[in-house]
Order: structure tokens, then C-alpha cells, then sequence
């Protein structure tokens, strides 16, 4: 009988853990790709969130905000956590100690507006449940994630300690025809920089010097590499702290060279205080393309319309230097 009820107990004891009920015993922290929501204005969004497996809460962690790319727009929550930087923490996740919140815009929208509001309440909402370190907030996005990562450097600008665009554009009024984009008025009056004579001096301006790493495929039949070698002469001549890697003979999908690139981790976790194991530097600095502008192509007037196509493709290497880190305020 004394067998039977310490069996007993033993069992007890197990299920009060499991269901959380015994003080000071925490349950198992969820890591990997995790699947969350958040509400606004009376809707849900779902997100992704990745976790490292060896996170703990004992300290503040470094935290990404990924925006995609046209092709995964929906509701599904889960098919932009398997494009650009979530494919490359899939194949690599060792390389990753960071939190990485991947939401995801409605179709026919971009990152502006509500979009871009229930992303950053996803990255709010990520840095309070994983502990996100304030001074160690970051923004990337490729494609019309790219484009979002300009906007949302402009609304919120100083407040992510780096950013980096992916094939990313501006689109100001004498170039959005020619890219094959629709007019959006409220896209305007949020961004009246778009309707400026120099749209990309504009952006810059209300930017400020913000550290950027970007990247642009030459042969991007897409979006233009125009649009960031303009953005990034732009970024320069107000004194920012700018890197570019424009990779020679990349079409539109120069994400996966981007992402693999073995010097972009630290570039990010780079800080004054609680370091984060990364990667050492392996290559000396590759900035290969210097301040110029450009117009656009007659070969290039198809445009983002053929957004919906992207898809990854192999990945390269390259290196970067680390900008000084930036207290994450926003109200």
C-alpha cells in the first residue's frame, strides 16, 4: 500500500508540473518557430516568431522585425517565415541568437498604415513575452519589404539601432509608373515625400543618420537597382552611416545572398553591453558600389507587378562593419 501511494505521489508530482501548479518550477521555454497573433482595430493578425533554442530569460536578447516580400502576403501567418530570413535561419539557426518577429500583410497592401501598425505591436508584443533587448532593435525587409523598411525608418526614425533593405525602392511619383505601381492617396499623405522633385533626398532627410546595410542585385529586372543606389547616394550625402553590397549579375531574389552573407549577424548584435555570441569577421569590408544615381530602364516599365514570382536562390557571402546601437522609444 506505502508503494502504491509514493507511485501515487510521484504521479501527482509530475502532473502538477506539467500543468505549471508547483511554485518556482517553470515549463519547458518554447523555442523555434512559434505561431502568435495580435489585435487591432478589432482584427487578428497571426505572426511568426522565431526563438533560439538556448534562449533564456535571464537576459535581454537582440531582436529582428522582418517584413516580406509581395509573394507572401495572406493570412495564413506562416508562408513569410519560410522566404529571405527565415529560410536562412531554417538552414542555418545557429547563426541566429536573436528573436526574429516575422508578421505578415493582408493581400493587396503594403507595409504602411495598419500593416505596418500590426507589425510593430507584434515586435512590441515579442519583446515583452522573450525579453527583447530595447537597445538592440533591428529592421530588414526584401522587396516591397524592402520599400517597408524605408517607410518605417521614416515614421519611427533613430528608434532601430540598424536597418537593412533588401531590394527595397521608394517609388516617387516619376518612378511608380514605370515600377507599375497603383496610386495610393493614403499612402501619400503619410509619405509626402514620395511627391517630391527628389523623393529619395526627401526619405533621407526625415531618415536622418540611420546605419544601413543594403543590398541590390544589378540585374534585378524587378525593382531597379536604381532605386537603392539612389537612396543610398542620398543617405551619404546627409552623413549617414551607410553600407551597400550590390551583388553583380543578381536578379530580383538577392535575399538569400543577403541573409547568408557571414558578417551580417554580428553587424546587428553588435553592442556596447551584453554581447551576443556571433560569427567572427572572416573577409575584409566589401562596400563595391560608390554615391551615383541613375534612371530607370525602358527594360524594367514591367516592373513590381511581377512581385508575386519571387521566389529564394542560392546563397553568397560578403562582409560588414557594426554600427553603434540605439535605444529603442517608441511610444
Amino acid at each position: 500500500m506505502m508503494k502504491l501511494l509514493a507511485e501515487l505521489g510521484i504521479m501527482v508530482a509530475a502532473s502538477s508540473v506539467v500543468m505549471g501548479a508547483v511554485p518556482g518550477v517553470a515549463l519547458a521555454a518554447e523555442t523555434g518557430f512559434l505561431q502568435r497573433s495580435v489585435t487591432l482595430d478589432g482584427i487578428s493578425y497571426r505572426y511568426q516568431v522565431f526563438v533560439p533554442g538556448d534562449h533564456s530569460p535571464a537576459r535581454a536578447w537582440p531582436v529582428v522585425l522582418f517584413l516580406h516580400g509581395a509573394g507572401e502576403r495572406g493570412d495564413d501567418g506562416r508562408v513569410q517565415a519560410h522566404v529571405g530570413l527565415g529560410a536562412a535561419i531554417r538552414a542555418e539557426p545557429a547563426r541566429f541568437p536573436m528573436i526574429v518577429v516575422m508578421p505578415q500583410a493582408r493581400r493587396n497592401t503594403r507595409w504602411t498604415g495598419a500593416m505596418a501598425a500590426q507589425a510593430l505591436k507584434a515586435l512590441d508584443q515579442s519583446m515583452a513575452e522573450f525579453n527583447g533587448d530595447p537597445q538592440r532593435v533591428y529592421l530588414t525587409g526584401l522587396s516591397m519589404g524592402g520599400q517597408g523598411v524605408w517607410f518605417m525608418a521614416a515614421s519611427h526614425p533613430n528608434q532601430f539601432a540598424a536597418i537593412a533593405p533588401i531590394c527595397g525602392f521608394i517609388a516617387g511619383a516619376r518612378d511608380a509608373a514605370a515600377l507599375g505601381l497603383r496610386p495610393e492617396p493614403a499612402q501619400a499623405a503619410d509619405f509626402p515625400e514620395q511627391l517630391a522633385a527628389d523623393p529619395f533626398g526627401a526619405f533621407a532627410r526625415r531618415i536622418g543618420k540611420q546605419p544601413v546595410w543594403a543590398f541590390h542585385g544589378t540585374a534585378d529586372s524587378v525593382v531597379p537597382v536604381a532605386q537603392t543606389r539612389q537612396m543610398v547616394a542620398a543617405m551619404r550625402q546627409g552623413g549617414g552611416e551607410v553600407r551597400f553590397s550590390e551583388y553583380a549579375g543578381a536578379d530580383h531574389n538577392s535575399w538569400d545572398r543577403a541573409y547568408a552573407e557571414p558578417e551580417l549577424v554580428p553587424w546587428l548584435c553588435h553592442t556596447d553591453s551584453t554581447p551576443v555570441e556571433a560569427p567572427a569577421p572572416t573577409e575584409a569590408l566589401r562596400d563595391r558600389t560608390q554615391p551615383r544615381s541613375g534612371k530607370l530602364g525602358p527594360q524594367l516599365t514591367k516592373g513590381v507587378q511581377s512581385l508575386r514570382r519571387e521566389r529564394p536562390s542560392r546563397p553568397a557571402s560578403g562582409v560588414l562593419d557594426r554600427p553603434e546601437p540605439r535605444r529603442w522609444t517608441r511610444a
